[in-house]
């Protein structure tokens, strides 16, 4: 999907003013194509459009490896009262690191990986990535005919995997998205079975997590390759006739410093009573789902997988 560039004047935009009712709604399903950073073209300038939420912020800018990573020297701009900040970067483009260094209102002030990013650095390294998700798909058959292979009166048999752990190369090293597909698809058709269900592959920090503590709920995990990378593992399981369902974690979220805890000095995505937001066993956040705009992140977060990776469900 392409999006129009709107013109503010002193910025471009990608958000209507449908996206923001919608966002503040709690019913948008589609703010990766709006929120995050997108490569666009605007007064005859390549750059990167960057949006990110953060209403209980006095200041945010972006700062990456394109500005030495100095604070206040690539800010961004409150749109009306909707508690999204916007604004565009010249002359960067995909495979720029960066992040959200953020000043609350309330004294507090840090630096974020982006909510909405596609890519991000290997962990535990922690940078955003700026990147393009485009991909020649390959499996138009499949996504034609998947009704009938996922209806409830086809048979099915789901393989779980953990893409870190099932195969690994010489010294113990991650098979790449590309190493695994061939000999997934090889093992997984002669064994029978329908479908593969991938644990997280969503970007986490701790890997000994499987996935569960997310920081990167609109990326793959870089540990194993690109976003086309694991677009090329799905387009070959669909080109083997094999269904894939992804894990997906709505429920809790990684504490690290760098995701969406105390997003904006506030407790932004997760409860702020600790009986709530703090789950008594790992450790890791609880979504607030009273919150409208946390139910657009979540919703957008599902569609996202089905639409640009192509998954057939989520578990």
């Amino acid at each position: 999907m392409s999006r129009e560039v709107l013109d503010l004047g002193d910025r471009p935009s990608l958000l209507s003013d449908d996206d923001l009712w919608l966002f503040n709604e709690g019913n948008h399903s589609g703010l990766y194509e709006v929120l995050g950073a997108h490569p666009i073209r605007w007064r005859g300038k390549t750059g990167v459009y960057f949006a990110v939420w953060a209403p209980n912020a006095e200041a945010v800018s972006v700062v990456g490896d394109f500005n030495a990573w100095t604070p206040g020297k690539n800010p961004l701009f409150p749109r009306g009262v909707s508690g999204i900040w916007e604004g565009f970067i010249p002359d960067i483009g995909p495979g720029a690191l960066y992040k959200y260094h953020i000043v609350s209102r309330y004294g507090w002030e840090g630096m974020k990986a982006d909510p909405f990013a596609f890519f991000a650095e290997i962990p535990p390294k922690t940078a955003s990535v700026v990147w393009d998700l485009s991909y020649s798909w390959g499996d138009g058959k499949w996504m034609k005919e998947r009704r009938k292979k996922n209806a409830l009166d086809a048979p099915i048999s789901i393989y779980e995997v953990h893409l870190g752990s099932w195969r690994r190369g010489e010294n113990g090293r991650f098979l790449s998205y590309r190493e695994l597909a061939p000999l997934l698809v090889a093992y997984v058709k002669e064994m029978g079975f329908t479908h593969v269900e991938f644990l997280p592959v969503m970007e986490h920090p701790f890997y000994g997590s499987w996935g569960y503590q997310v920081t990167g709920y609109f990326a793959p995990t870089s540990r194993y390759g690109t976003p086309q990378d694991f677009m090329y593992l799905v387009d070959r399981l669909h080109q083997a006739g094999i269904g894939v369902i992804l894990d997906w974690v709505p429920s809790h979220f990684a504490s690290d410093p760098h995701g969406l805890g105390f997003f904006d000095g506030t407790h932004l995505y997760e409860h702020a009573d600790p009986r709530q937001g703090v789950h008594p066993d790992w450790g890791s956040l609880i979504f607030n789902y009273g919150r409208h705009e946390v139910r657009s992140f979540l919703l957008s977060s599902a569609c996202f997988w089905l639409d640009k990776y192509h998954a057939d469900g989520l578990r």
